[in-house]
């Protein structure tokens, strides 16, 4: 299982050496930055599970960086942690409102720190047996609780290819019953149900101990973003929007549930580690992709491997978004000194030389090609 990701956004080295005393113990990968520009490109580069962000920092401070991730659809859901040295009611309501999961004032201890992020991740002590995390290919169960028929038939389509049972329901009360006879993966929960049913159905999902750490995810209208901010200030795992998009919806649900999804797109042949980018990948996929990057390359060290084939042959069209994650994979090979190919088709070799960052990067025609004396 892949430990989960903190990163700590502050200017103050000794906040930063709280932090990194207060997790030692703990099975988490810790990132820091020293102000809301270096944050923002870890978040887009390491795809954290909760952010540590402080108000106050040089360059861009702790509130437009936060307006900044909400704004991005890859970093938006990340949970929010504010560290604020101001103690006054209004500074405090003044962070509630920018839709953070909840705020700390300093100085704070070593156990407090701790202790609120355990409330949103899973903190799991150095050296405890864990159980073997699920994949997108074990069977899983979503519960959707909507009043149009027509979303819930949509998102059994959307996940129609994946072995995992969606169960709909228009009432949270049946969806209550539901729940409370067998326990959902994952729940879809549309926030524009009447009379705010879905934030009170969260808080009685919360409630009940067998349900309490179901990932929960609302579903909302890309404009509504009062409602949309009202459920990540109040603990939702993260929002889907409607209309959904397949991508997007998969994207979510694979992340609330932890599953391992690198299957898609890495595997072993030969003792070289193959990494396949699909055509067309949106900023979603290179997230996924690189969120695994960094610790499938250490895994590959560790177990005595030092050869890497990026295969974008099925990539028509070559964009930011691709060359973005060619580097990453590139950067991340050169650091750990693995051996790397890229195999590309000839008019993705072609359009590469027409880009600053991939001009002199040699791409292989096949597979066959790119191993020969590799």
């Amino acid at each position: 299982m892949i430990a989960p990701k903190i990163l700590s956004v502050d200017d103050s080295k000794m906040i930063h050496m709280v932090i990194t005393r207060a997790f030692k113990s703990y099975d988490v990968q810790l990132f820091f930055a020293s102000n809301g520009v270096e944050g923002l490109a870890q978040c887009t580069r390491e795809n954290p599970d909760i952010v540590l962000l402080d108000v106050t920092m040089p360059v861009m401070d702790g509130v437009e960086t936060l307006s900044k991730m909400k704004a991005d659809p890859v970093i938006k859901d990340i949970p929010v942690i504010m560290l604020t040295a101001e103690a006054g009611r209004e500074n405090v309501v003044k962070i509630a409102k920018l839709g953070v999961r909840d705020y700390i004032i300093k100085p704070f201890t070593e156990q407090m720190i701790v202790e609120r992020v355990g409330r949103v991740i899973d903190l799991q002590q150095k050296g405890a047996a864990s159980a073997k995390i699920k994949t997108m290919e074990d069977p899983s169960s979503i519960l959707v609780v909507d009043d149009k028929p027509a979303i819930v038939e949509q998102i059994k389509q959307a996940v129609g290819t994946a072995p995992w049972k969606v169960v709909g329901t228009s009432q949270c009360g049946e969806a209550i019953d539901i729940a409370s006879k067998e326990v959902p993966d994952v729940i879809l929960v549309s926030l524009s149900l009447p009379e705010r049913a879905a934030f009170n159905f969260f808080q009685m999902m919360r409630a009940n101990a067998r349900t309490k750490s179901v990932p929960i995810l609302g579903m909302s209208v890309k404009t509504a973003t009062e409602e949309q901010s009202q459920a990540q200030a109040m603990g939702f795992t993260g929002i889907v929007t409607k209309p959904i998009d397949t991508n997007e919806l998969n994207f979510r649900l694979t992340r609330a549930m932890n599953l391992d999804t690198s299957m898609r797109y890495f595997s072993q042949e030969e003792s070289i580690q193959h990494v396949r980018v699909p055509n067309n990948p949106n900023t979603l996929v290179a997230s996924e992709i690189t969120n695994y990057i960094g610790p499938k390359t250490r895994e590959m060290v560790e177990s005595g491997l030092n050869r890497l084939v990026l295969d974008v042959s099925e990539v028509a069209k070559i964009d930011m978004i691709v060359i973005k994650l060619i580097l990453q994979v590139v950067q991340s090979c050169k650091e750990l000194g693995i051996k790397f190919r890229v195999v590309g088709s000839q008019d993705f070799a072609a359009q590469s030389k027409g880009f600053e960052e991939t001009k002199d990067l040699e791409i292989y025609a096949d597979r066959p090609s790119a191993l020969a004396g590799f």
